[in-house]
């Protein structure tokens, strides 16, 4: 992988006052070409329930969907819907959105240049990576209550309760009845990741468990150097069940693993 450094900063679309977004003939070329390109890639190697919830959320392929549109679609099935947030937001309302089942998703697409790779999380990711698993009512409850228990945290708190559903909903694996697939968003709106992680022999692919991953760093700038595999989606709420903030206590006294990774700061050196 060679790492993209920034080159664009991105603006969000603001809606007007119908709740639409409009964008230029080039936005939606992108669109059309990552939809064309992942909806190929994801064959084999997207988990079942992705696929289907794919299907049934029927997004264009030549045009960037309307937030309100896809909310349509997911609200008849658990009541959810997207909201358009900037592509970073602070932690409180990422997971008050959550709470609300309503998913932030970005209201721009990354420029013709950054393809292939783009650090800030775009409408394609949230769409396509994250709104297709809102139709499976275990990943949607779970991220509905993932939500609700890390408001009820210390802020302090949050960054490392990210790392459940960083391992899981963001970079999650699925042992299925013939091979290990991929379910996370950040590897199925990902041309690289989306095979990496199912096929390559250079990462580790470990058994998930809720208190490992509470202790395992990541970065978000490189292709995941370990995976976590559930055995189905009811393993989400063993996260729950397990008592989340009584497991970081513990995490937190056993102390992070080593990281599987360099520090950006070297990392970085080579491009200088």
């Amino acid at each position: 992988m060679i790492l993209a450094m920034k080159k664009h900063t991105y603006i969000s679309i603001e809606p007007d006052k119908d709740g639409s977004l409009h964008y230029p003939p080039h936005d939606h070329e992108t669109w059309a070409k990552l939809y064309q390109r992942q909806s190929e890639i994801i064959k084999d190697r997207a988990c079942d329930e992705f696929i289907k919830g794919l299907e049934l959320i029927e997004f264009s392929k030549n045009k960037i969907p309307q937030h309100n549109e896809v909310s349509k679609r997911l609200e008849s099935f658990h009541g959810w819907g997207v909201q358009p947030v900037p592509a970073i937001i602070p932690a409180q309302e990422f997971f008050n959105l959550l709470a609300s089942k309503k998913f932030p998703a970005a209201s721009f697409i990354r420029i013709p240049e950054e393809v292939d790779y783009i650090q800030e999380p775009d409408i394609f990711h949230e769409f396509f990576g994250h709104c297709p698993l809102l139709t499976v009512k275990a990943c949607a409850d779970f991220m509905w209550e993932f939500g609700k228990m890390a408001l009820s945290a210390r802020p302090k708190d949050r960054v490392q309760l990210f790392r459940l559903f960083w391992f899981t909903i963001e970079f999650g694996l699925i042992q299925t009845k013939t091979s290990i697939k991929a379910y996370g968003g950040g590897i199925l709106s990902s041309k690289e990741e989306t095979v990496y992680s199912v096929e390559s022999s250079i990462p580790k692919r470990v058994k998930f468990d809720p208190l490992e991953a509470l202790r395992t760093p990541f970065r978000i700038d490189i292709l995941q150097p370990q995976y976590f595999v559930i055995s189905g989606f009811e393993d989400l709420f063993s996260i729950l069940d397990q008592g989340p903030l009584e497991l970081l206590t513990r995490a937190r006294e056993l102390g992070d693993y080593l990281p599987l990774f360099p520090p950006k700061s070297e990392l970085m050196k080579s491009f200088c």
